[in-house]
């Protein structure tokens, strides 16, 4: 992919963010996956309110609109669009309520006490096991063996 390309599809998100109020932060393009993977941070220009799930998806649209209006790219691509301030390691319940469905990484000690990691998409947390979907199916793990959880992206 170009440089040229690159630079028309940062301007591009960029405008988009900030026809809406928002300023873009960071941008990344995965050309080796299938589809194409774009990564875009966003914050607020009112440095009072932080951005919400809401507005990543609100502006994911926007920006997903604005691509396929151009003809900047002509393959298929994934736009992923999330806040500079979210943390990467999940920890307070509402953080496992607003990722529901977002791939994580797992580490966690088994029986035998030894530390494990796994993927998967996150389901839920209840007060007894953290629930993932992993190639279409609940792996549970109980939460005292949890150690952390950690968000991740199609590139790992």
């Amino acid at each position: 992919m170009s440089n040229q390309t690159v630079t028309e599809l940062k301007f591009l998100t960029a405008k988009s963010a900030n026809n809406y109020g928002f300023d873009v932060t960071d941008f990344k393009m995965f050309t080796h996956l299938n589809p194409l993977s774009i990564q875009v941070n966003i914050r607020n220009q009112n440095p009072d309110e932080k951005v919400t799930i809401d507005d990543c998806s609100i502006i994911s649209q926007h920006i997903n609109e604005a691509i396929i209006g151009s003809s900047i790219l002509d393959r298929p691509f994934i736009l992923e669009v999330s806040s500079e301030g979210i943390s990467n390691f999940l920890t307070e319940e509402k953080d496992f309520q607003i990722f529901k469905g977002f791939p994580i990484e797992v580490t966690y000690q088994d029986l035998k006490k030894i530390e494990q990691q796994t993927n998967g998409l996150l389901l839920k947390r209840t007060d007894n096991d953290l629930q993932i979907n992993q190639k279409g199916k609940t792996h549970r793990i109980p939460v005292e063996d949890v150690i952390q959880v950690r968000l991740t992206t199609p590139s790992g």
